[in-house]
């Protein structure tokens, strides 16, 4: 997938992705997280797959705090940091209420799509390690791979999922991670990414 790195889209969408509303699912409320008839198994899928996901997230978007990258490079990993732990925080308290596990098993994976490509802890302990001078490109080339994963999951829930609340979600993921893809390869530069396949 090719995206086009145009700032303005890139900046409203992440002015989206900061403020995602005030309702629905970006909103920390009982009526959010509340459980409803509704829902299928691809939404359960869906909230599953995005907290290890989320968690990943987190963890690499913290890494631009901890090593020397440019201003605008460490703002967007805070802001994608800090927005990343709310969404988390909604996303478990909605499996709650439904009483599902937070993590599927891994087999059931296959039965929508197969097993969307994750970071590994693996890959963030070598980008941990990268010397100043690589660790700035590496870490968008990871950002903008573990960003489109989330695409990915969004697009698999909107296909198939029922449940008002997360299908919601899904679509501010989409927009938002979208928006910061753009905006990862403008700071990527010319030579872009390379963005991890399969």
């Amino acid at each position: 997938m090719k995206y086009a790195a145009l700032a303005l889209i890139a900046a409203c969408g992440l002015l989206l992705f900061a403020r995602c509303g005030a309702g629905g699912p970006s909103a920390g409320s009982a009526a959010a997280t509340a459980p409803s008839a509704g829902f299928n198994s691809t939404d359960v899928m869906f909230l599953q797959m995005m907290v290890p996901h989320q968690a990943q997230g987190v963890k690499l978007a913290a890494l631009a705090r901890e090593h020397p990258v440019r201003p605008e490079v460490r703002t967007l990993g805070a802001a994608i940091e800090s927005t990343q732990r709310a969404e988390a925080g909604r996303i478990v308290g909605r499996l709650r209420g439904w009483e599902r596990p937070l993590r599927a098993p891994a087999d059931s994976h296959h039965a929508h799509g197969g097993v969307v490509p994750e970071t590994t802890d693996a890959e963030l302990a070598a980008l941990a390690r990268l010397p100043a001078d690589r660790f700035e490109r590496e870490f968008l080339n990871l950002l903008i791979a573990h960003q489109d994963d989330a695409v990915q999951l969004a697009r698999m829930e909107l296909g198939g999922g029922e449940d008002a609340w997360t299908r919601e979600l899904a679509g501010k993921v989409e927009r938002s991670r979208t928006a910061q893809i753009d905006r990862l390869l403008d700071l990527a530069g010319p030579a872009g990414p390379r963005v991890r396949s399969g």
